[in-house]
């Protein structure tokens, strides 16, 4: 750990009083009402850094119905233990409805403190990079940027806001058919169904799996989550949607609610963005390429994180060959503004595959999105961070020799990633983390030693482990 770094985290306990947890939300920020006076407002033009654009627009709904800002915004469970989480453990089941959470006091603090130019705690993922180099923020602020002023007007010095919710990630469940390696059973179905089949799992780390808590949750999506977007659809409130998962292309809602944006007249004021695994593309009578010909700007980010058997281990249901026939479909109607991106998330054994992801972007002649697998604990071996730092950096130098004289800007987020993640520090791998894998291995009948196999430096560290 860097020095400045370790420096933070001491004076961040000392302020909290802590010892080894994270704050609370009661001692992050004001609760029942009694928001802070309104500092100095700062826009981005006066040169606020900190400030986006997400709590003025955009709402984001885990599968397990929890509220947040954005899909990587690090904010205290309101529940239970969430994929991007801070270590909050309660279990009460408390959902809020989006009128409840727009305005509530964590909203309004975080509205105030973003308007003063303050770093929030909460957008750590975007202020150090940890997933990827072009950040959220930047994205929000750019979508809309013609709303900034809109923005300030319309909030008081309570950081209470009279703007709607105009762009919407709502994960209406983990509907999915895949198993990917670094995912779990909170954003796929399949892995849940795994996870209770081989009796994995375990009421204090996954309490939503448990009942009546599971039957609570789908009976909230069903009425009010359901309710919720179709409200915005039917009053043409929605500008933006994000449709990630679970797997979106699965979903009912997801086609029902396209098809009514369409025969509702205003798709052509409506971008549409997809984390798909792009195992399908059609649904029922409907083809998604044909729906998104009706709307404004859509971009299609196609999950693959190797090719071949490599990319089939790590996305335990992708057939390869299906997924860039499904591809290419897209392709076909693609344009400037109407994009197909593959979206490559580096795992450790993703870095097997480097070079020839690198070569499929330029093949198919389009941008590689990328971002490295988000790491929770030193258990997590998969990982890249979890190779020792000069195995990590020769790997990633032998990439970047190869990459560099023949990319183009198509592949820029990839190399600036691999370039950042040797600035990461490392962790040291555990017993632990390795016999997890293996006992999946071992289920699935699969075997990652003749992945790993395809590098002798990465397979002799594994042994070693």
């Amino acid at each position: 750990m860097k020095e400045d770094t370790h420096k933070k985290i001491i004076k961040w306990r000392i302020q909290f009083k802590m010892t080894d947890r994270f704050p609370t939300a009661d001692e992050r920020w004001p609760r029942n009402g009694e928001v802070a006076n309104m500092k100095k407002r700062i826009k981005p033009s006066e040169g606020n850094e900190t400030f986006c654009m997400a709590p003025w627009t955009h709402t984001y709904l885990s599968p397990q119905t929890e509220r947040r800002m954005c899909c990587a915004s690090r904010e205290p469970a309101q529940s239970f233990k969430q994929y991007i989480d801070t270590g909050n453990k309660a279990k009460k089941y408390k959902p809020l409805t989006l009128k409840e959470h727009w305005n509530s006091d964590h909203m309004r603090s975080v509205r105030q403190r973003m308007m003063s130019g303050e770093k929030l705690k909460e957008c750590e993922v975007c202020d150090e990079k940890l997933l990827n180099t072009d950040v959220y923020r930047s994205y929000w602020n750019q979508l809309f940027k013609d709303k900034i002023d809109e923005a300030f007007a319309s909030t008081d010095d309570t950081g209470h806001t009279t703007m709607k919710t105009i762009s919407f990630d709502y994960r209406f469940n983990n509907l999915c058919n895949f198993k990917c390696r670094m995912c779990g059973d909170m954003l796929s179905s399949s892995w849940e169904a795994e996870s209770r089949k081989h009796k994995n799992w375990n009421k204090d780390s996954q309490p939503w799996m448990a009942s009546p808590l599971r039957e609570q949750i789908k009976k909230f999506q069903d009425k009010q989550v359901v309710q919720e977007f179709v409200d915005a659809v039917e009053t043409k409130q929605i500008r933006e949607i994000y449709w990630c998962g679970g797997e979106p292309l699965m979903w009912d809602m997801h086609w029902k609610s396209m098809e009514r944006i369409i025969e509702l007249g205003f798709a052509d004021k409506v971008y549409v963005r997809y984390n798909s695994n792009l195992s399908r593309t059609s649904f029922r009578k409907s083809n998604l390429f044909d729906l998104l010909g009706y709307f404004q700007d859509w971009q299609v980010c196609a999950s693959i994180d190797g090719t071949g058997e490599v990319g089939e281990y790590i996305r335990d249901g992708l057939n390869y060959e299906q997924w860039l026939r499904n591809f290419k479909e897209g392709l076909s109607v693609s344009t400037n503004q109407r994009q197909m991106r593959l979206d490559f998330t580096i795992t450790l054994l993703g870095l097997l595959e480097l070079k020839n992801m690198f070569d499929l972007s330029q093949k198919l002649n389009t941008e590689i999105l990328t971002k490295v697998m988000f790491t929770f604990s030193e258990e997590e071996i998969l990982s890249p961070l979890s190779l020792p730092k000069e195995l990590l950096h020769d790997i990633i130098d032998e990439a970047l020799a190869y990459m560099e004289p023949r990319a183009t800007y198509k592949q820029r987020a990839l190399i600036d990633v691999l370039k950042n993640l040797k600035n990461r520090e490392t962790f040291t791998a555990t017993k632990k983390g390795k016999l997890r894998q293996l006992w999946i291995d071992k289920i699935r009948k699969q075997d990652i030693t003749k992945i790993l196999s395809k590098d002798k430096r990465i397979l002799e560290w594994w042994k070693s482990i």
